[in-house]
């Protein structure tokens, strides 16, 4: 099973490359992990037994660490479990009241920020991974974006998150602009527009945080720029990383990137000094 599994890429490279590639691709199909008895009842997030009957339930939905490339992964090599990923996430979403966010057992964490459930609903449907509900899928993206946790409340009152109202204000601030972007493209897709168009506003929030001095996003304190100010430097703003690493989360809107970094010699210069930077 393994062989036909890692088998679905065939690469030409030398053996240590070779060995490097398969083990990663092994690695990257370890999880998320089957969550049901072989008659397909599970434990669901309201820690009652439930009866899984057209999917699979799944668990270890660590959806910080893999939404970016993990699951796209998925969606082109584990189409038909990538159904059944969201088939789960919409389940959970009945059961328990929300979509996860980093879900392990049938219980929430509250580990990780983002709602990057839905990054991994709206890339699914846009490669023509179909058969789960539209309508309960857009109900539950809403329902998380609409949450008052994790900042979230301060997030639709201002358009950001300042340092003072919850910690990684700059991390979250980015990432629910970008949630927000995959939230509007699929209502588009689905045909529900004045949805669309309300979550296409919101995901040019991340500009809100953007400071035209420093061309980094920062983050905002009581009226004024969080000082004093080192790109380099981890702290409390950030979500494992620093200004520098976060000056390039919009990847809903390059071209608004490019722009607020004063065209693509300024995105060029920006990438080539990540890249030397101490």
């Amino acid at each position: 099973k393994w062989q036909q599994a890692l088998s679905k890429l065939e690469i030409t490279a030398s053996s240590d490359n070779r060995k490097q590639f398969y083990t990663a691709l092994y690695h990257s199909f370890l999880a998320p992990n089957l969550f049901m008895d072989v008659d397909g009842q599970y434990r669901g997030t309201d820690l009652k037994v439930h009866q899984a009957k057209d999917f699979n339930n799944y668990t270890i939905f660590s959806l910080w660490d893999t939404f970016r490339g993990t699951h796209p992964l998925y969606t082109i090599l584990q189409r038909k479990r990538t159904g059944d990923f969201i088939k789960t996430f919409l389940a959970q979403y009945q059961q328990g009241g929300q979509l996860p966010v980093w879900e392990l057992a049938g219980n929430y964490t509250g580990c990780m920020i983002g709602y990057h459930s839905v990054s991994v609903i709206s890339d699914a449907y846009k490669k023509g991974i179909r058969g789960f509900n539209t309508k309960l899928a857009l109900e539950a993206m809403i329902n998380s974006a609409e949450s008052m946790d994790f900042g979230l409340e301060f997030y639709q009152n201002k358009g950001f998150i300042g340092a003072g109202d919850e910690p990684e204000s700059v991390s979250k601030t980015l990432e629910y602009a970008y949630d927000d972007w995959c939230i509007a493209e699929f209502a588009n897709e689905i045909g529900e527009e004045k949805v669309a168009n309300r979550f296409y506003k919101r995901a040019l929030n991340y500009k809100n945080l953007f400071d035209p001095e420093t061309k980094f996003f920062r983050a905002r304190m009581k009226g004024n720029w969080f000082g004093p100010f080192d790109p380099s430097e981890v702290n409390s703003n950030y979500t494992e990383a620093n200004a520098w690493q976060y000056s390039l989360f919009v990847p809903q809107d390059i071209n608004g990137l490019t722009e607020l970094m004063g065209g693509d010699a300024g995105l060029e210069k920006r990438l080539d000094d990540l890249f030397t930077a101490n």
